[in-house]
Order: C-alpha cells, then sequence, then structure tokens
C-alpha cells in the first residue's frame, strides 16, 4: 500500500466504513470519520468524571459558580444558536457538569465527552477573569461540541486495523521492522505523521469553534489573545517543536486567533435567548 493510497483511506474512511461513519464538524462543516459510538463514550467518560471527582481536591466557591455560570451562558447560547439556525443541536444529549480542582501548579483545564468539565485552581491565575476564563472553557467545550474524542478514537481503531492487514499482506515486514529497531517504528511515524497533525487541526478548530461560542454567549473575545500570552509567559517559552506536539505552537496560535477575531466579532454577535 503506498502512500498516496494509505492517506486517502485516513482521510476519511468512508470507503471502508460507509457514509454512516462519516460526519461533520458543526459549523466548521470539516469531514469526520466516526465509527465509535458516541452514547458509549459519553457513558464511559462519566464514569472516569465520577472517579476524578473522588480522587481530587474540589474546590467549592466563587470562582465554581463563575465557572458555572459561565458554562450555562455558553450552554444556553450554544442550543440557541444551533436551534435558530435549523440545524441538530450537537449538545442535546449533553448531561452537563462542572468541577474546579484545587491544584495550583497545573495551569489547565478539560472538557470530557458529554459536556464534563474539569478547570484546575492553577488557570485562574492565566485567565484573570470573566472573558479569558470564558475563554479557556469555550475552547474546551469546543472539543466535546465537535466530537473530537470520538473521532480521535475512531482514527486509532482504523489506524490500528489497517496496520494490522497491512503487516499481513507484506509476511509481517512491519512486525520485522519493529523488531530489527527495538521500537514501535511504524507507530512512532504515525503519530508524528498523521495523529500529531490531526490533533493540532482539531486544537486549532477548537479555538475557532470556541471563540465563536464566547462570542455568541457575549464575552469579549479579544482577551483569548491575551490569555495566550500569558500562557506562553507562564511557561516560559517551554514548548517541544510543533511537528513533535499535538498542539499548535503559542505564536502560531495567537496569530491565526488574532487573524479570526474581527470575523467572528461580526458574524457570530451575541445571540438572544429565546425565553
Amino acid at each position: 500500500m503506498n502512500r498516496r493510497n494509505f492517506l486517502h483511506i485516513m482521510g476519511c474512511g468512508c470507503m471502508t466504513f460507509g457514509l454512516q461513519s462519516c460526519g461533520t464538524a458543526p459549523i466548521t462543516e470539516r469531514k469526520q470519520l466516526k465509527i465509535l459510538s458516541e452514547s458509549k463514550l459519553n457513558a464511559q467518560a462519566a464514569k472516569i468524571y465520577e472517579k476524578v471527582k473522588k480522587k481530587e481536591k474540589l474546590i467549592e466557591d466563587g470562582n465554581l459558580m463563575k465557572i458555572k455560570e459561565i458554562g450555562k451562558k455558553m450552554e444556553n447560547s450554544i442550543s440557541e444558536y444551533f436551534n435558530k439556525s435549523d440545524l441538530v443541536d450537537p449538545t442535546a444529549n449533553f448531561d452537563w457538569e462542572y468541577i474546579l480542582i484545587d491544584n495550583k501548579k497545573v495551569k489547565n483545564a478539560w472538557c470530557m465527552p458529554g459536556g464534563k468539565i474539569a478547570v484546575y485552581s492553577g488557570m485562574l491565575n492565566v485567565t484573570k477573569n470573566d472573558n479569558g476564563l470564558a475563554a479557556v472553557m469555550g475552547h474546551e467545550i469546543a472539543h466535546a461540541v465537535a466530537k473530537h474524542s470520538v473521532e480521535r478514537a475512531s482514527r486509532s481503531v482504523l489506524l490500528k486495523t489497517t496496520f494490522q492487514l497491512t503487516d499481513i499482506l507484506t509476511g509481517g515486514k512491519i512486525s520485522q521492522v519493529n523488531r530489527a529497531t527495538g521500537m514501535d517504528t511504524v507507530g512512532l511515524l504515525t503519530q508524528l505523521g498523521i495523529m500529531n497533525p490531526f490533533s493540532r487541526k482539531q486544537e486549532s478548530e477548537a479555538d475557532y469553534l470556541g471563540l465563536i461560542f464566547s462570542s455568541l454567549s457575549g464575552y469579549d473575545i479579544r482577551e483569548t489573545v491575551k490569555v495566550w500570552e500569558r500562557m506562553q509567559k507562564a511557561n516560559k517559552g517551554k514548548e517541544p517543536p510543533e511537528f513533535m506536539s499535538t498542539h499548535p505552537s503559542s505564536s502560531n496560535r495567537i496569530k491565526t486567533i488574532s487573524d479570526w477575531m474581527n470575523e467572528i466579532i461580526l458574524d457570530y454577535p451575541p445571540i438572544k435567548l429565546t425565553s
């Protein structure tokens, strides 16, 4: 199997899994591969989320209330946008929940499939204000809205199956290379050549959608650039080369977000919620 044919199959997987396996990301309309059950992934995520809640030290104060307030605005604005656009609401089956984890060393936040969100207290030193917090939460919520976890898991299954079949068809050549080098050579090349670029594409999409969701919810998205500048400063410039990372470099991210800013402010103004 040559590289062109292989990458063609990786693109969406419709040839192998049928049209029902493909979908499109909301708003961006990027083609997506989805061969795994979203409901099952959401159920698994909910179980993991409960374990996190039991394991971590949680904070229940004004900051958590602010997180919930911003989250609720986004929940309502996202649903209203899709309803007004006569589109299927991708969050219709979400069971939204928010926690604040007491860990000042961790400057991070995440959103599991199905709307399970966590913010680490260390992130509050970077967000600084409501608009900054909305920027971060909008990005994380965007991952869930765009079903990125379903897409990544589906792609991993497809890649694993493809390499297993290729190994069989080539008489075990891939296994021979792995044994000779003492490492998963093909897996490494796949990570750097396919999965990392794909993850960066998802991150950029989450940046774009996150800006939209923040703007629809009435937050000033111009703060987003300042958040990433503060994050870059907090990391003291320590980040791997972009091709080795699952995320775009901070510099590229700041530039791209800046380029999108005016267009999104004009095209996605705060949405009026119907009672």
